[in-house]
C-alpha cells in the first residue's frame, strides 16, 4: 500500500476520533469484517443505515456461504482476511472464540496504531485480544445480540489498555443504529452474555410457551404464535420506556381476584422466577469458564 494513502486514511481516522465530531465523518471510514456470520451481519446492517456507505466496507469470509447476504447489500467481499485489515480503519473480528488467535496471528503484520480492532468473540479476553496482536494496539472488546439483526440489540462493550475514551464514541456512533450501546467493565461482558445474549433464547423459549398454552385452551397455532410474538415485543417496549421498574409495570396488570393474579401464582408454583435467574447464572459463569480457557497458556494457539 502506498504510503499516501496509509496517510489520508490515518488522517481520516483521527479526525474521527475527535470527541465533538459530526456524523459525516463517519461516512470516511473504512470498516472491515473478518467472519460474516449474523453478529457481523446485524452490525454491518446498523452501520449501513448511519452514515457510512456500502463502498466503505468490506467482509472477508473463508466460503460464499454468508457472503451473499452482504453482497445483496452492494457491500465488497473477499477471502483475504489481510485484504480487509490493510483497507480498513475499524476491524470487527466476528469469528468463532477458537479461531481468534488464527485470525489475529493472520493479520497482525497488518495492524498497526491507526486501526480499531473490535472483537465479537464469545470468552476471548481484552488480554488475550492484547497478547496476539502487535504491542500498543487499540482493541475493543463488544458482546451484541442476535436482535442486532432487527437493529434492535443490546451491546456492551469495554475498552482495552490502549483504547481511549475517544474510540468508545467512535464505536458507540458506528452502532447506534444497532439498539442500545452501552460501555462497561470487562467483568460485565461475561454477565451481559448471560443476561442479554443467552437471555434472547430464554426469551424465546418463553413465547414458545405462552403460545403453546394457547393452542392448549384452544387458539391455532399460528395466531397464538404470532400474538405471543407481539406480546414480548410490547411489553419490552413499554418496559424500556416507561421507566417503570418491572413490578410496577406487573402490578398495574394485575387486578384483585383477576385473571394475571391467577396466572402470575401458577408461575410462582412453578419457580419460574428462580430458574430465570439461575439459568441467567449458569449462561454467565459459562462465559467466565471459556474466558479462564481463552486465557490459559497455549489455549489460543
Amino acid at each position: 500500500m502506498k504510503k499516501k494513502q496509509v496517510g489520508r486514511r490515518a488522517e481520516r481516522l483521527a479526525m474521527s476520533l475527535q470527541i465533538k465530531r459530526g456524523p459525516e465523518m463517519d461516512s470516511q471510514l473504512q470498516i472491515g469484517f473478518i467472519g460474516a456470520g449474523n453478529m457481523a451481519f446485524g452490525i454491518a446492517k446498523g452501520i449501513l443505515s448511519g452514515n457510512v456507505l456500502p463502498t466503505n466496507i468490506k467482509v472477508s469470509a473463508p466460503s460464499l456461504k454468508n457472503l451473499g447476504r452482504f453482497q445483496e447489500l452492494n457491500i465488497s467481499t473477499t477471502h483475504s482476511n489481510t485484504e480487509v485489515a490493510s483497507t480498513s480503519d475499524v476491524i470487527f473480528v466476528a469469528v468463532k472464540p477458537h479461531l481468534v488467535a488464527t485470525v489475529l496471528n493472520e493479520i497482525s503484520p497488518r495492524v498497526t496504531d491507526r486501526h480499531v480492532v473490535v472483537s465479537v468473540a464469545a470468552g476471548v479476553t481484552l488480554a488475550t485480544l492484547e497478547e496476539l496482536l502487535p504491542k500498543g494496539s487499540c482493541v475493543i472488546r463488544l458482546m451484541p445480540n442476535l436482535p442486532c439483526l432487527v437493529l434492535q440489540g443490546a451491546l456492551l462493550f469495554t475498552r482495552g489498555t490502549h483504547a481511549k475514551p475517544e474510540h468508545g464514541a467512535l464505536l458507540c456512533s458506528l452502532l447506534q443504529r444497532c439498539g442500545m450501546v452501552e460501555e462497561g467493565p470487562e467483568a460485565w461482558i461475561d454477565i451481559h452474555t448471560g443476561l442479554s445474549g443467552s437471555g434472547v433464547a430464554f426469551v424465546y423459549l418463553f413465547a414458545e410457551a405462552l403460545a403453546e398454552g394457547a393452542v392448549k385452551m384452544g387458539m391455532p397455532g399460528a395466531l397464538a404464535q404470532r400474538i405471543a410474538s407481539q406480546t414480548v415485543l410490547g411489553a419490552g417496549q413499554l418496559l424500556l420506556e416507561s421507566d417503570k421498574h418491572p413490578a410496577q409495570l406487573r402490578s398495574e396488570v394485575c387486578t384483585p381476584g383477576g385473571t394475571t393474579i391467577y396466572g402470575l401464582h401458577a408461575l410462582e408454583q412453578g419457580g419460574v422466577r428462580a430458574s430465570t435467574m439461575t439459568a441467567v447464572q449458569a449462561a454467565t459463569e459459562r462465559a467466565r469458564e471459556l474466558g479462564r480457557k481463552s486465557a490459559a497458556p497455549g489455549s489460543m494457539k
